[in-house]
């Protein structure tokens, strides 16, 4: 079913976009945009809306990975392109904002990119932002990942990643898929291990953020980094 089927011209998303631009318009309708048609039955807007609710928000429907999306009713793989497509241009805006700029000024800017890429991942991880010595992001890593409540540092890895890159300085971010946002005592101790080690070959370990859903927790600002 196509929005020319059940809705007037002047009401159809595209057509609202084009006259009042992307705010005007729902999630649902932006989201109907990108998936351009229907199923059997259902226009886009009400296929946009229903893929919201099962995700539980726009976030984790972009944080879903294929073989989340896969199976999904009027999901194909075409589509699951567009979305995937999507949520990593999102992401590499993120990440060319902090290459280009201070990321120490802009701590905003590296919570929701940090959040962007682990808010809701089903399973822990841990990325690694390698920064120069101005503090900008030269990579970022996945440097580990683990089961649904636990993941596991190496330091000599982390190590040798951050020498590979040439890095001055290193912020940690890994999630908590339970959404309990708050660093475990086995949290801070990994990241005074980690920045000992780091210490040896003069990379500064800045922050450990721990991600819960839209929640970050900094270990720095709680004075155990």
């Amino acid at each position: 079913m196509t929005l020319r089927d059940t809705i007037p011209l002047n009401q159809r998303p595209r057509e609202r976009l084009l006259q009042a631009g992307p705010s005007a318009l729902t999630n649902a309708e932006l989201l109907a945009l990108i998936l351009g048609t229907g199923t059997r039955g259902q226009h886009a807007i009400d296929l946009a809306q229903a893929l919201l609710i099962k995700f539980g928000g726009v976030r984790p429907l972009l944080s879903a990975n294929i073989n989340e999306l896969r199976g999904i009713c009027g999901l194909g793989d075409a589509r699951i392109c567009q979305l995937s497509a999507i949520s990593a241009l999102a992401q590499r805006a993120l990440e060319e904002d902090l290459k280009r700029d201070c990321s120490l000024k802009n701590p905003a800017q590296v919570r929701a990119y940090c959040t962007a890429l682990l808010g809701h991942a089903s399973i822990e991880r841990c990325v690694a932002l390698f920064l120069d010595n101005q503090h900008r992001l030269i990579h970022t890593t996945e440097i580990s990942h683990g089961t649904l409540t636990e993941t596991t540092i190496y330091p000599r890895e982390l190590v040798k990643a951050g020498l590979a890159h040439h890095a001055a300085a290193v912020i940690l971010a890994h999630n908590h898929p339970s959404g309990w946002a708050k660093a475990s005592r086995a949290d801070i101790e990994l990241t005074q291990q980690l920045k000992q080690s780091l210490a040896v070959v003069d990379i500064a370990l800045l922050d450990h953020l721990v991600i819960a859903a839209n929640q970050v927790v900094s270990i720095a600002e709680l004075g155990q980094c």
